[in-house]
């Protein structure tokens, strides 16, 4: 459970991180906009450490999975664009990469 709450809290930070950037360089967004995303992409990258993995590539690839079911969320709650099925289709053989990288049974 703590490993889910992790991804999800880094996920989130990610996300806002880069759609802070995103709003300054896309969207005419104020300059003021990059303080709080540079904070938030901090925060994630502190957050990620936190993973329970003896390697930081394993932790990151396990956690790309939970970032792409993220970001579909932003895009239908934030962004008020609905994922298709094929975005669907796509984060949940992400989540299943993901799992498998995290839980597999590893010998010593």
């Amino acid at each position: 459970m703590t490993t889910i709450f992790i991804y999800s809290a880094a996920a989130l930070a990610e996300i806002v991180g880069c759609f802070a950037v995103w709003a300054w360089m896309r969207q005419g967004a104020s300059v003021f906009w990059l303080a709080p995303g540079l904070v938030s992409l901090a925060l994630f990258a502190w957050l990620l450490t936190l993973a329970p993995s003896d390697f930081a590539g394993r932790a990151y690839a396990a956690y790309g999975g939970v970032y792409i079911a993220a970001s579909l969320v932003w895009l239908w709650a934030v962004e008020k664009q609905r994922p298709d099925a094929w975005d669907l289709s796509g984060a949940v053989l992400c989540l299943i990469g993901a799992a498998l990288i995290l839980l597999a049974p590893r010998g010593a």
